[in-house]
C-alpha cells in the first residue's frame, strides 16, 4: 500500500474511532440522564399518589380510585400477599399489561424493566388497606416516548459520523498529498538519475522551513555532494592510471631493451636495472600513499601521548639532513621545551612530507621554526625555491597535483604528498596553513591549537 493511501486510511480511521468513542459517550450518557430523569418522575407521581390513596382509602372505593388515578400510558393495581388482588386497571393503548404476572413486596421498589419488548418504570409502594392487611400500590408506565428520543439520538448521531467522515477522508487525502509530494518527487528524481546516470535536484516550494522542507533540502545536499564526490573519484581514477602507466612503461621500456641487448652492453645492464628499481620504488611508495589515503580518519589507528617538540624536530630535520644531504636549519623561538599531546610517529611523518616538499622545489637551504604565540604552537617549514602563485594554493593539496609537473617528475613526486599531509594532519588535529610567492619561496605552517603542559 502507498504511503499516501496508508495516511488517507489512517487519518480516517483514526478520526472516525475518535467519532464513534465521543457518540457512545454521548449516547450513553444522555440515555442514563433521560432514564434516571423518568424513573425520578415516576417515583414522585408514585409518592404523590400513594399519600392521596390512603387519605382517600375507606371514603372512596378502592375500584374508583384506581380508576382516577390510572396513567394515561400505563396500569395501576394492587398487590396483596395472598394473590388476591382486585382487577387492575389500564390505559387503552397498554392493555397487555394486564397479563403480567404481578409479585407482592415488602418494601419500595423502584426500577425500570422489560416487558415484551418494551421498557416501562415500575414502581410499588407499600399502603395498609382498611382490613388493617399491608398490600402494594403498583404502578407501570410506558417510557415509549423516552425509547423513541434516544432511538432519534442514535440516527442523529449515526447520520452526523458518516456526514462527518466526507471532509475527514477529503481533508486526510488532501493532508497525504501534501505530506508525500516531497517524497514523490525524490523517488521521481532518484528514478531520473538511475535511468540517465546524471545527477538531479528537485526544485523545493514554499518557505515555510518545515521538515518537509528541510528534507528536500538535505536531499538536493546529499545529490550535489554525491555528485562532487563522483567527480573527484573519475578525476582520481584518470589520474590514478595516468601516473601508474608512466613508471609501468618505463619499466616495460627497459626490460626490452634488457631482453634485446641487456647480455651484450654491460652499460646498458646497469642503466636499466637502475632505472627499473627507481620506477619500482616510486610505484611502491605510490601504492602506499594511496593505500593511506583511501582510509577513513577514524582507521587512522592514533596513539596519544606527550611529545617533546624540540627534540623531536631535532631529530627528524638531523635525520633528513643526513639522508639528503641538505642544509637544514631548526630554530626553536622559546627558550623551555614545548610539550603537547600527539601522536609522535604520525607528527613525524607529517613533518618528512612537508621537509621533503621544501626539499624538492628549493635547491637553498630550508629553515625549521619553533614557536608559541597567543597559546597556540606553530612549526615553520621555510624555502626558497620556485614559490606557488597565489590562484594554485587551493589546489595544492588535491591528489596528483604538481605545481611544476617536468621537476617533480624528475624528483621522483606522486602528487600525493600534500594531500596524504593534509588527511595525517586533519587526523591528528592539526591546522595547516600554506602561504607561498612565485620565485620566493614556501612557508608551509602547522597551527597546534591546544597546548598540554608536562
Amino acid at each position: 500500500m502507498k504511503l499516501r493511501n496508508k495516511i488517507n486510511l489512517y487519518t480516517a480511521f483514526l478520526f472516525a474511532l475518535l467519532l464513534l468513542i465521543l457518540n457512545i459517550t454521548v449516547y450513553y450518557t444522555f440515555s442514563t440522564l433521560l432514564l434516571d430523569s423518568e424513573l425520578n418522575t415516576a417515583h414522585k407521581e408514585m409518592k404523590n399518589i400513594s399519600d392521596n390513596f390512603g387519605e382517600s382509602l375507606g371514603k372512596i372505593p378502592s375500584d374508583s380510585l384506581l380508576r382516577s388515578y390510572v396513567p394515561v400510558n400505563g396500569m395501576i393495581e394492587i398487590v396483596t400477599e395472598d394473590n388476591n388482588n382486585p382487577p387492575a386497571f389500564t390505559s387503552a393503548d397498554e392493555q397487555n399489561l394486564s397479563k403480567r404476572k404481578s409479585v407482592f413486596y415488602r418494601s419500595e421498589v423502584s426500577k425500570t424493566i422489560e416487558y415484551q419488548e418494551r421498557s416501562y418504570t415500575f414502581e410499588s409502594m407499600p399502603i395498609i388497606m382498611q382490613d388493617g392487611s399491608v398490600a402494594n400500590l403498583q404502578i407501570i408506565k410506558s417510557m415509549e416516548t423516552a425509547t423513541e428520543i434516544l432511538s432519534i439520538l442514535r440516527l442523529v448521531l449515526i447520520l452526523v459520523t458518516l456526514l462527518a467522515l466526507i471532509p475527514v477522508i477529503i481533508s486526510s487525502r488532501l493532508l497525504s498529498n501534501f505530506i508525500t509530494k516531497p517524497v514523490t518527487s525524490m523517488i521521481k528524481t532518484m528514478t531520473e538519475i538511475r535511468k540517465s546516470g546524471t545527477f538531479k535536484t528537485i526544485k523545493l516550494e514554499g518557505k515555510s522551513k518545515d521538515e518537509l522542507f528541510q528534507m528536500g533540502q538535505t536531499f538536493n545536499h546529499m545529490i550535489d555532494l554525491l555528485e562532487m564526490n563522483f567527480e573527484k573519484q573519475e578525476q582520481f581514477v584518470s589520474n590514478a592510471s595516468h601516473e601508474l602507466k608512466t613508471p609501468l612503461t618505463i619499466i616495460e621500456s627497459y626490460a626490452s631493451l634488457l631482453k634485446r641487448r641487456g647480455l651484450t652492453e654491460p652499460e646498458l645492464f646497469t642503466e636499466s636495472i637502475e632505472a627499473i628499481h627507481s620506477e619500482a620504488l616510486r610505484m611502491k611508495e605510490m601504492t602506499e600513499q594511496l593505500l593511506m589515503l583511501a582510509r577513513h580518519h577514524e582507521q587512522w589507528n592514533i596513539e596519544l601521548n606527550q611529545v617533546n617538540l624540540n627534540q623531536l624536530i631535532d631529530q627528524t630535520v638531523n635525520a633528513f639532513k643526513n639522508a639528503y644531504k641538505r642544509e637544514i636549519k631548526f630554530e626553536a623561538l622559546n627558550e623551555a621545551s614545548i610539550f603537547i599531546e600527539s601522536d609522535d610517529k604520525k607528527l613525524k611523518q607529517l613533518l618528512f612530507i612537508f621537509l621533503d616538499n621544501a626539499r624538492k622545489y628549493s635547491d637553498d637551504m630550508i629553515s625549521v621554526e619553533l614557536g608559541k604565540e597567543n597559546d597556540k604552537i606553530y612549526i615553520k617549514i621555510i624555502d626558497r625555491g620556485i614559490g606557488i602563485i597565489e590562484s594554485e594554493l587551493p589546489k595544492v593539496f588535491d591528489r596528483f597535483y604538481r605545481v611544476d609537473k617536468a621537476r617533480s617528475r624528475k624528483q621522483g613526486g606522486s602528487g600525493l604528498g600534500l594531500s596524504l599531509a593534509k588527511e595525517i594532519a586533519d587526523a591528528i588535529g592539526i591546522g595547516v596553513q600554506l602561504d607561498s610567492a612565485a620565485g620566493i619561496g614556501t612557508t608551509a605552517t602547522l597551527l597546534i591549537k591546544k597546548v598540554e603542559k608536562l
